[in-house]
């Protein structure tokens, strides 16, 4: 059975990070091996969150492992909370990526700005991490940051292309922009392959309302479809597929969450997509 490892942050009610990328990966079949970063109560938009942080584990969890002689068919990074777990996850593609695929989403802005806490300074040490993975996937306002360019909102296919080029010249073998909107009521993902200098990208019809945790949703199905021995074209498309799906099985409940999406009643769909 394969097994993908995830290193990011789990909170217990919030359907997002861990809490999304578990039962994700899971239902793909995959063997979901975790290291929990942090614990929260609920994710950061509730008020009075608990937060216990477990970075003194990271790595005796690593050790174990290596000394269990663990092998992992892809390595997967979400939303990193300080520049200790930054070199944390450097020492786990060292440790254990030998010979699988180092997938990096470098969750830390979106909408233009740093989310809460993090700074520019953390987001070059991020540009670093992201310059040992194989494929990175993040935002526009994230790739913004990567680069130390200015973030903006209206764009064309050309500057789509000029910013992917700009991410893999940091050391990544292929970067993937995602929320790339090339036409109005179009929304989708862009990627390069620096190896094969190709272009690919894939859309949907954009829904009406957008959800916080669809990032990590995209981000470990993308990673899954990878280690299934997916081509990257179509990893992307189930990707974004199956995101779409869930927002749009998300909106059919009337008295649908505000916080993330009905993500467990599209698994059926992921399954026959793949």
């Amino acid at each position: 059975m394969k097994r993908i490892v995830t290193m990011q942050d789990i909170s217990c009610i919030g359907k997002c990070s861990l809490t999304v990328a578990l039962p994700v990966i899971s239902s793909m079949g995959i063997e979901a091996a975790v290291i929990p970063t942090a614990v929260l109560s609920t994710r950061t938009m509730f008020q009075g969150f608990t937060f216990h942080d477990l970075t003194s584990q990271i790595q005796p969890i690593m050790d174990h492992w290596k000394k269990e002689g663990m092998t992992f068919e892809a390595i997967y990074t979400g939303y990193l909370g300080s520049f200790e777990q930054l070199k944390l996850a450097k020492n786990l593609f060292d440790t254990f990526g030998g010979n699988c695929p180092i997938i990096v989403d470098p969750c830390m802005a979106d909408n233009g700005k740093l989310y809460p806490g993090f700074t520019v300074e953390f987001a070059r040490a991020m540009r670093d991490l992201c310059a040992g993975a194989d494929i990175i996937c993040p935002n526009l306002t994230e790739a913004s940051f990567l680069l130390d360019i200015p973030y903006q909102e209206t764009y064309d296919e050309a500057y789509i292309q000029s910013v992917l080029k700009q991410l893999t010249a940091l050391g990544t073998k292929t970067a993937i922009l995602t929320g790339v909107s090339l036409e109005e009521g179009k929304l989708g993902a862009y990627s390069y392959d620096a190896k094969n200098d190709q272009f690919y990208y894939y859309c949907n019809e954009e829904e009406p309302e957008h959800f916080h945790g669809t990032g990590d949703i995209w981000a470990s199905t993308l990673t899954g479809a990878i280690a299934l021995g997916k081509p990257i074209e179509e990893a992307i498309q189930i990707a974004c597929d199956f995101v779409k799906e869930c927002i749009r099985i998300t909106l059919e409940e009337e008295n649908h969450n505000t916080y993330g999406v009905n993500f467990e009643q599209a698994i059926p769909y992921l399954l026959k997509r793949l």
